[in-house]
C-alpha cells in the first residue's frame, strides 16, 4: 500500500518514541444519514491491518447520525448578535464570530451561562489567556461546525453539532468491521479527542493526539475524514505517493 499524505501535509510523524506512517484516506463527499459502518467497509477495510489505528473526523460521524441544525431552527436574536462582536478570530474560522453560532450557544447553555462564560472570557484575555468561553460552554458549543460557506459551501446554511456517544460509535465500527477507532475535533490550530475504541484504553489522551497532531486530514475540501495510523519498524521506509499519484520519499 502507497501512503498518501494531503498537500502541505506528511506521512511519517514521529512521536510518542515512535515513527508512525499516516494515509489519508479520500471518500466521496458525506450526505446527512449516510451510515459510518458502510463507509469504513468501503473505504477504510481495504487499507486496514491489525495494529493500525484510524482517526476520523468528527464531523463524518455527526453527518451520519443526522446530528445537524439549519439556519430554520436558530434565528440570531439581540443577545447573539451583541456578544459575536466581541469574539476573537482564528485562522481556523469565524467560530461564535457569527450570531448564528452564538445563538446556538445560547439555546444550548442558556443565556445565564453564555453571559457569565463572556464575562470570564474578557478578563481572561487580558491576561493573555485565550479559550476560556469554549472550556467553560463545553464541547457541543467548541464543537458546532457549519453556517460558513468559505471552504464548504454545503455547510453555508447548515451546522454540524459534535455526534452522539463517540465511544459507543468507536465500539461499534470495531464490532462490526474489526477497525479500531479515535474520533477527533481537528483543525490547524488545536486537537480535541472525543472518543476511542476500548482497544485503545491504555493509550492516554495525549499519546493519540500526537499521532495527529499536525492535522493530517486538513480542514478544507479535502475529502479526507479517515486517517489510517500504522507504526513503523525500525528503519522501514513506507511506499509514499502525492496526492497526484507521484512517487516520493520523506526522510
Amino acid at each position: 500500500m502507497d501512503f498518501v499524505a494531503n498537500e502541505g501535509k506528511n506521512v511519517i510523524i514521529e512521536a510518542n518514541g515512535k515513527r508512525y506512517a499516516r494515509h489519508a484516506i479520500s471518500t466521496h463527499f458525506v450526505q446527512v444519514g449516510e451510515s459510518y459502518i458502510d463507509l469504513m467497509t468501503k473505504y477504510v477495510l481495504p487499507h486496514y491491518q491489525p495494529g493500525d489505528i484510524v482517526s476520523s473526523s468528527e464531523k463524518v460521524l455527526a453527518l451520519c447520525q443526522g446530528r445537524v441544525v439549519t439556519e430554520d431552527e436558530v434565528k440570531p436574536g439581540f443577545w447573539a448578535t451583541f456578544l459575536s462582536r466581541f469574539v476573537h478570530q482564528t485562522e481556523a474560522g469565524p467560530g461564535m464570530g457569527l450570531p448564528i453560532k452564538m445563538q446556538f450557544a445560547i439555546n444550548v447553555c442558556g443565556l445565564p451561562r453564555v453571559l457569565w462564560a463572556a464575562v470570564c472570557a474578557a478578563f481572561d484575555k487580558l491576561r493573555g489567556i485565550h479559550g476560556t468561553f469554549y472550556k467553560m460552554l463545553g464541547e457541543e458549543v467548541r464543537g458546532l461546525d457549519g453556517f460558513y460557506g468559505r471552504d464548504i459551501p454545503y455547510y453555508e446554511h447548515m451546522g454540524v453539532r459534535v455526534p452522539s456517544e463517540p465511544d459507543k460509535v468507536c465500539d461499534e465500527v470495531f464490532e462490526k468491521t474489526g477497525i479500531v477507532l479515535m474520533v477527533v475535533d481537528a483543525n490547524d490550530l488545536d486537537q480535541e479527542l472525543l472518543g476511542k475504541s476500548a482497544q485503545l484504553k491504555d493509550w492516554t489522551r495525549e499519546e493519540l493526539l500526537a499521532l495527529i497532531q499536525d492535522n493530517p486530514a486538513g480542514q478544507d475540501l479535502e475529502l479526507t475524514p479517515f486517517i489510517l495510523i500504522r507504526e513503523l519498524r525500525e528503519g522501514e521506509e513506507p511506499p509514499v505517493r502525492t496526492a497526484s499519484g507521484e512517487e516520493t520519499s520523506e526522510a
